[in-house]
Parts: C-alpha cells; structure tokens; sequence
C-alpha cells in the first residue's frame, strides 16, 4: 500500500499571536485560501486517534523513532458528511496519508472497538485496521478539536496551515457529539503553523516565514492531548 505514496516535507512551529498576526497577513498577499474553509477563512476539525494497547504510537513519538504511523477519524466543522479513516505516515523528515472514506455507522462501529466493520475485501486500508484491532488491540484513545486556517500555493504544492484553538475530549471518544466537553489542550494564544510541500518551497514563500523568530519544533497535536489524561498507561511503565 505504501508504494503509491508521495511523501512530502512537513515543517511545524508552534507561534505566538504577534508571530501568527505578521506571518498570515504576508501570506494572504501571496497565497490563496483554502477552498473549504468557510466565511471567516477558518474551518472546525475533529479527530478520533486511535493507538495500540501498549500505546505505540505515542511511545514511538516520544522516544524519537523517526518511522511511524497514527490511525484515526476525521470529520469536518462537527458534520458526518464527510468522515474519512486515516493512516498518517512519517518516514524521516517526510510525511504522507492514506484515507479512506467511511459511513457514520461505520465509524461508530469501530469508534466502538468493533473491527468487523473494517473486514472488507479490496479495501487494503480497512483490512490494515482491522488486523490491527483484531491483532494488536488498538482502539480509540482521544478526540482532538482544532479551528484551522489553510492557505494554498500551487508552486511545490505548498500549504500552509495555522491551527488554533487546540483542544482534547479527555476520556470521551463519541466522534459526533456537538456537546462534548472539552478543555484547551494549549494555551489558547499559542497558534500551530504547520508547512507542508513536495520537493520545493518558493522563495517568496520561505522569505514569508522568516525575520519573525520562529523555530521548527515537534508539535504531535495527539500527544499533547494524550498528555492531558489524568490516567495514561505510559505514565506508568
């Protein structure tokens, strides 16, 4: 499944108000929004991150293990029009995904710990799950809720997208409830700008980012939720 990949840098900050302020409003004059944001340019994502029972998603990311994966569910300003399943990959400095588009009976199936759903011939990542479930015990472990603003260049296939509002369902795992209680997984002044492109990145889009003192650093919005729980297999072990 992996051979049809297209890995792609990915480039992540985490930037305060005045960094985020001076930063969008050079790229607004360069670039142009995302399709799918709504109105104010902004649009609502939620995700469903699931992990093994030993938790090795998360052990993988804070020991540094420079190829890995996550799992999770996807859905869109809180709607189950579009729900997708996806498998994101890092394999050194690049990243890729793989997704597959689900019903909301299916994602609450397996939302529910349910495999059986995902046990579909031809469907090469539903049965990867699956086996998963089935073999290694990964089940749903954390929501994560974020407001995002993207900004596209067609130039190297560049997106750059600021995250705002980071925050975590805790212990609650319904994918679709409007009403989950929720806290700030950071605070709220602390905006995730993440950039992401293929084999270049303009000039005029590198010179954007620049003179503001920001610094790349790892910002895994699934562990920074997980660190919220109050009781975490890993704190354990």
């Amino acid at each position: 499944m992996d051979g049809a990949l297209k890995f792609r840098h990915e480039l992540k900050y985490q930037i305060n108000p005045h960094q985020y302020f001076i930063i969008k409003q050079r790229l607004k004059a360069l670039l142009r929004p995302d399709k799918h944001a709504g109105p104010q340019g902004e649009y609502y994502i939620r995700s469903l991150y699931f992990d093994t029972i030993d938790n090795k998603a998360l052990h993988e990311k804070l020991g540094g293990v420079r190829d890995r994966e996550k799992y999770r569910l996807r859905i869109y300003n809180l709607s189950d029009r579009i729900i997708h399943l996806e498998k994101k990959l890092k394999r050194n400095d690049y990243i890729d995904k793989i997704k597959e588009p689900l019903t909301r009976e299916m994602a609450e199936r397996i939302a529910a710990g349910d495999p059986e759903v995902l046990n579909v011939p031809g469907k090469p990542l539903l049965l990867e799950m699956y086996r998963l479930m089935k073999n290694e015990q990964l089940r749903a472990k954390v929501i994560v809720d974020y407001i995002r603003e993207a900004y596209i260049c067609p130039y190297g296939h560049v997106r750059i997208t600021f995250d705002k509002h980071l925050r975590t369902g805790l212990s609650g795992t319904n994918l679709f409830n409007p009403g989950l209680p929720t806290v700030s997984a950071l605070d709220n002044r602390i905006v995730v700008m993440e950039v992401k492109y293929d084999d270049y990145l303009p000039e005029f889009v590198r010179t954007a980012l620049q003179g503001e003192n920001i610094h790349r650093q790892s910002s895994s919005k699934y562990v920074i939720c997980r660190k919220l729980l109050k009781e975490n297999a890993w704190e354990d072990q």
